[in-house]
C-alpha cells in the first residue's frame, strides 16, 4: 500500500487589485497539486488546513484542482478549514467525512477531527468524548495491525513545537490513554505547527510535516509486510520557488517560517514491522 501525504496548504483568497497575486497564487497551487496528484498512491491525503480560512471560495476552488484527478482523497479537518464556517457547511461542499477509518489487509487507517469550530482565537486541538470513544473503539480492534493515524494537531509533548501553547490537541485530552492500548505498531501523521519533526514514543511514531508554502515538498508512505516506509518527496518547480514570494507578502493569517524544513531523520523514517509478526 503506498499513500501520498501533504501538510498544511493554506489555499487563500486573494485581491485582485493587488498586481500579479492571482496569477502566483494560481500558478503555485496549480503546480504542487498537480505534483501531488500525478504521484501514485492507493490514496492522497491532506493533514489539514487545506485552505486558509474555510471560506466556500477556498474550498470550492480548492477542490475543483484535487477534482481534476480521479484519486482516492482525504481530508483531515484543521482550525484553519473552520474558521469561516460550521464543520456542517465544510463537509458539505467537501464531500468528506469529521472522522472515520478504513480497514484493508495492511493497515487501519485513522482520520480525525481535531479541529474547533469557528474559534479564530485559539488555533489549539481539541477531541470530543465521543470521538474519543469511537477512537479507543478502533484503536482495540485493530488487533496487532498497524495503524495509521491522520490529524491535524500534534499529540502534546510529541514532536516539535507540540509542547506551546495552541500547538497540539490540549494537554487535558488524554491521547495516550487511547494510545497506549495499541498492540504493535502506530503511526501518528500531522501537521499544525509548520516544521518537520519525527518522534519515537513507546510503540508509536510521531510523524510532523511542515507547511507546503515553507517546504515545496509531500510525503510518500509505503506500507509493506515487513516495514512502513516515510520518504519525503521535494518539489523544484519553478512555478513554487517563483511565486511563492508573492504569497508571503500578501496573504493572511500565515507566517513564513524559514526554518521549516528538517534534517533527514525529520523527514524519513523506516517503522519495522517484524518484531511484531514474529509475535503473532
Amino acid at each position: 500500500m503506498k499513500l501520498v501525504l501533504m501538510g498544511d496548504l493554506h489555499y487563500h483568497e486573494i485581491d485582485e487589485t493587488i498586481p500579479g497575486w492571482l496569477e502566483a497564487r494560481n500558478g503555485f497551487y496549480e503546480t504542487l497539486l498537480g505534483r501531488f496528484l500525478e504521484l501514485e498512491g492507493d490514496a492522497h491525503i491532506s493533514l489539514g488546513d487545506l485552505t486558509n480560512y474555510g471560506h466556500s471560495s477556498e474550498l470550492n476552488e480548492v477542490y475543483d484542482l484535487l477534482r481534476k484527478s480521479d484519486r482516492t482523497f482525504y481530508h483531515a479537518l484543521g482550525n484553519h478549514d473552520l474558521y469561516a464556517q460550521t464543520r456542517r457547511e465544510v463537509l458539505e461542499i467537501t464531500g468528506q467525512n469529521r472522522y472515520h477509518a478504513v480497514t484493508n489487509d495492511k493497515a487501519v487507517l485513522v482520520f480525525l477531527d481535531t479541529a474547533k469550530e469557528m474559534d479564530f482565537e485559539d488555533w489549539g486541538g481539541w477531541v470530543d468524548e465521543e470521538q474519543m470513544q469511537w477512537f479507543e473503539d478502533v484503536i482495540t480492534a485493530s488487533g496487532t495491525k498497524p495503524v495509521l493515524v491522520f490529524a491535524h494537531h500534534p499529540v502534546h509533548n510529541t514532536t516539535t513545537n507540540s509542547n506551546k501553547d495552541k500547538g497540539s490537541i490540549h494537554p487535558s485530552i488524554d491521547m495516550w490513554s487511547i494510545l497506549s492500548k495499541k498492540e504493535g505498531v502506530g503511526i501518528y501523521f500531522n501537521g499544525h505547527t509548520h516544521i518537520d519533526s519525527i518522534v519515537k514514543q513507546n510503540n508509536w511514531t510521531f510523524v510532523q510535516l511542515s507547511a507546503c508554502l515553507d517546504q515545496h515538498g509531500l510525503r510518500i508512505v509505503d506500507v509493506d509486510q515487513d516495514e512502513i516506509r516515510v520518504t519525503a518527496i521535494d518539489l523544484t518547480d519553478a512555478a513554487l520557488s517563483g511565486n511563492v514570494e508573492m504569497l508571503y507578502n500578501n496573504m493572511k493569517h500565515f507566517r513564513h517560517n524559514p526554518t521549516a524544513r528538517g534534517v533527514d531523520s525529520e523527514r524519513e523514517c523506516t517503522v519495522s514491522l517484524r518484531i511484531e509478526a514474529e509475535q503473532i
